[in-house]
């Protein structure tokens, strides 16, 4: 059974930094694309950004763009996100997801001074 564990989240500042990390079990990790994907209060989800499988291709939402950088370790079957720069409108509940098929259960981040 596919297996996704976000961490990392909490409150920080304006303008402050997270590191999100999502361990992935069970599956083929290296073959899969990875998402980042966040859902603010009362609203839908959003697509923040991707990996290829390989991880030398990124892309991210405009929103996040210039702040957030993707990666992933293959050799540790991980996914990371580093959050800089970070507005109130990133707090929401941040998702890694495999393929498209498979979620984690998501981690809270809340930016609020």
């Amino acid at each position: 059974q596919v297996q996704l564990v976000e961490s990392g989240g909490g409150l920080v500042q304006p303008g402050g930094s997270l590191r999100l990390s999502c361990a992935a079990s069970d599956f083929t990790f290296s073959t899969y694309w990875m998402f980042w994907v966040r859902q603010a209060p009362g609203k839908g989800l959003e697509w923040v950004s991707v990996i290829r499988p390989s991880g030398t291709e990124t892309w991210y939402s405009d929103s996040v763009k210039g702040r957030f950088t993707i990666s992933r370790d293959n050799a540790k079957n991980t996914l990371s996100l580093q959050m800089n720069s970070l507005k109130s409108e990133d707090s929401a509940v941040y998702y890694c997801m495999a393929g498209g098929m498979h979620w984690g259960q998501g981690t809270h981040v809340t930016v609020s001074s």
